[in-house]
């Protein structure tokens, strides 16, 4: 019944909160508060919710490091570095002004109060989420700023908690000292400055033990086992394993669960089943646990008082922490706004990220209700408590409200902007599948190929030889379509299948091309068998010989995720094809997807376009660009890819702009040098007779005759035609 409840309460906040048009989030914490034991008593706080309310936790900041975009991070470094100090001290300062002048708090306890209101929780992170804004820059610099300023937060409370620690010699705890109880002693004491020392080395040895071994083990992981539970599983073990390490040390879990999502950001693609398993279980169920559980802390029963001195003096105290609080946090994100010549908008989702408190803020007041005062009491008291408790309420509220807003407006802009920039966008991409082994990874490729503003899903096709054997055929073949709709579902994707009868597998798919209106095909590279050993099979050549559409063959030797660069090799004149802005967008956006480097190989002069392109359409792109002057330098690139790294070859058909007699070896170049390695083939759309104006029904091959035969042909025309004017 306790956890049928919880799921009701999940259930019908948002309902409720969409008809009063009110973020869901605030539904939650104040069904926390109306079933907590300080409202209608209808469920306690017991040892699951502070279980499931921490997980929550733990899952918001490892959700925010997720899916942070790392190379924005990197470019914003300056940005996060000043919002977060500005996060921090003008609240701090702020608050720690008004706790002497107005509240009359004693130094310490004013210290403590403005660490709590320099803190924030990113409780309104979800509705980002929601907007699809969390590689906004607005959201990367308020996430960073988060950790920053929490971070400093926790040596400061390191420091007033060990000032409270009475000197204890040595001799009282052991009866026979010596300098190394000395030192361990000095070690565990904060008001030793070699305390200090210690904590930062043990920050330092965390901080490089996880960046180096983490990836190690995720990548060893994900290429040996591929089941999707597993995967799961082992992402979850490793975020928790890296918060209770990070508590071993003296720090908040919260920040090595942060550190963990920053670190298998590159290993969990946005676009996959893995990230997307991930957002579904933490946004319902855990999530949602820890905001109800924040609503039971909260006691609004002195608010409603019979105005007692104590209540009035209550309220009071929760007003000056709420305003200035509040206050403090906007002043930090709109100076930095200013600063940092950043939207407006920008500005207000950065206010609102970074104005509630909540776990943050309980868990510094739980540490000042354990330090003991000269006079018998604590450092915080239960006033104070309760004040504290009912201000994480009202900046919850402010919290979502403002962050709904910005966020809604600035999605509002991007769609308009996007709409701009995709009107005429004739995307849809046909994905030809046949083995199982390889079309999981082709749905993969395509999904990350594809335009996500466009809400256009994939075309899934499965051409069988029409003999007979046909009917067992299209079952195997509709069976592997299933798996394939579920993967897509997995991915939030739509995808459309077919099942489609030939007398000819190229043609089947020159068929299907024309009927779904594609604009691109991508298949995987053909799987050798005793009846073919050629490279390309028996139908991928008639297929980009009879398309001049866009073209992408495919094969992946291991999981997407574990690739660490893309090597793509352009061609001289590439830049005259009509294709050459497509090919740069999808590579583009698989690279970007997968957090990987992108080295351009070509001319000067095709880089420089390349470089331009990527600078005004994927700025966070981590591109590199390097010379190659000489087509015949592709056998020495092959050479120097690594295993986990991806080659890609842009290629031309015969007759092109940019197709160059050398690109005739290129098969037998990779089978001699590039041989069952991670490779990408890219036929660019080129001109030619567009798609609707080829006709299946005529002959699509003619027979070839040499120029003996065709001077032979043009010799009896000329005659038969001096004859017939004789």
């Amino acid at each position: 019944m306790v956890f049928f409840t919880v799921l009701i309460i999940i259930l019908f906040a948002p309902i409720v909160m969409s008809k009063l048009r009110i973020p869901h989030i605030i539904g939650m914490v104040l069904a926390g508060v109306v079933i907590g034991p300080y409202g209608l008593n209808i469920l306690e706080r017991d040892a699951s919710f502070e279980l499931f309310g921490k997980v929550g936790l733990l899952y918001i900041m490892f959700l925010a490091g997720l899916e942070t975009d790392i190379q924005n991070l990197r470019q914003n470094m300056r940005r996060v570095g000043i919002f977060g100090l500005m996060t921090f001290l003008v609240p701090f300062v702020l608050m720690y002004i008004v706790s002497i002048q107005i509240l009359h708090y004693s130094p310490m306890a004013s210290l403590l109060l403005s660490c709590i209101m320099s803190t924030n929780t990113l409780i309104a992170y979800p509705i980002v989420t929601r907007y699809g804004l969390q590689r906004h820059q607005a959201s990367t610099i308020s996430v960073g700023a988060t950790m920053l300023s929490l971070l400093i937060s926790l040596i400061v409370i390191a420091a007033v908690a060990g000032s409270f620690q009475p000197a204890t010699p040595p001799s009282s705890l052991f009866p026979h000292p010596s300098s190394l109880t000395a030192l361990l002693s000095s070690l565990t004491t904060p008001s030793s400055p070699f305390y200090w020392v210690f904590f930062a080395l043990k920050f330092i040895i965390y901080c490089i033990g996880s960046i180096y071994l983490i990836p190690i083990v995720t990548r060893w992981f994900l290429r040996r086992y591929s089941d999707s539970i597993m995967q799961f599983i082992f992402i979850l073990a490793t975020m928790f394993f890296n918060a209770a390490v990070c508590e071993l040390i003296g720090i908040e879990g919260i920040f090595g669960a942060f550190f963990s999502g920053l670190i298998l950001n590159r290993y969990i693609p946005t676009l996959s089943p893995l990230m997307n398993r991930i957002e579904f279980i933490g946004n319902a169920l855990f999530i949602p646990y820890f905001l109800i559980g924040v609503g039971m802390l909260i006691d609004l029963s002195p608010l409603i008082g019979n105005g007692s001195a104590r209540e009035t003096s209550l309220i009071f105290t929760v007003l000056v922490i709420v305003i200035i609080g509040t206050a403090g946090k906007a002043l930090a994100a709109y100076l930095a706004c200013i600063s940092l010549k950043l939207p407006w908008k920008d500005g207000h989702l950065m206010f609102g990220l970074t104005s509630a408190h909540a776990a943050a803020a309980i868990a510094i007041v739980m540490i000042g209700m354990r330090l003991p005062m000269p006079d018998g009491t604590y450092l915080i008291g239960d006033d104070t408590l309760n004040g504290v408790v009912i201000m994480i309420l009202f900046t919850c509220i402010i919290s979502t409200i403002v962050t709904d807003h910005a966020a809604r407006s600035i999605a509002l802009d991007d769609k308009e902007m996007t709409k701009r920039d995709n009107d005429g966008d004739d995307e849809k991409i046909l994905v030809p599948v046949k083995y199982p082994e390889t079309c999981h990874t082709l749905i993969s490729l395509a999904a990350m190929m594809r335009n996500p503003q466009l809400e256009r899903g994939l075309i899934a096709l499965n051409v069988v030889y029409d003999d007979t054997d046909a009917e067992v055929n299209q079952q195997r073949g509709r069976r592997l379509l299933d798996d394939v709709v579920k993967q897509a579902a997995d991915m939030d994707v739509k995808v459309q299948t077919q099942v489609r009868l030939a007398t000819n597998i190229g043609n089947g798919i020159k068929h299907a091309f024309k009927e779904f209106d594609c604009s691109e095909v991508i298949f995987g590279v053909h799987i050798h068998d005793n009846s073919s050993r050629v490279f390309w099979g028996d139908f991928a050549q008639s297929v980009f010989n009879g398309l001049t559409r866009q073209i992408t063959i495919a094969r992946c030797v291991q999981p997407l995720s574990t690739l660490r660069a893309f090597h793509v090799a352009v061609p001289s004149r590439a830049e005259y094809e009509p294709g050459f802005h497509r090919w740069i967008e999808r590579l583009s956006r698989i690279a970007t997807a997968l957090q990987t480097r992108i080295i351009f190989h070509g001319r000067v002069e095709s880089l420089e376009l390349i470089d331009r392109y990527v600078t005004a359409r994927h700025k966070s792109l981590r591109a590199e660009y390097v010379s190659m002057p000489k087509w015949h330098g592709v056998v020495d690139l092959m050479q120097q890819v690594l295993e986990d790294e991806m080659l890609v070859v842009v290629t031309a058909r015969q007759g092109t702009v940019s197709y160059k007699a050398a690109l005739e070896h290129l098969p037998e170049e990779l089978t001699e040098f590039y041989k069952g390695r991670n490779l990408m083939i890219i036929f660019p759309d080129q001109y030619g007779p567009a798609p609707d104006t080829i006709t299946f029904a005529t002959t699509q091959h003619k027979e070839q005759r040499s120029a003996y035969q065709e001077m032979i042909i043009l010799w009896h025309r000329l005659k038969r035609r001096w004859r017939s004017k004789k």
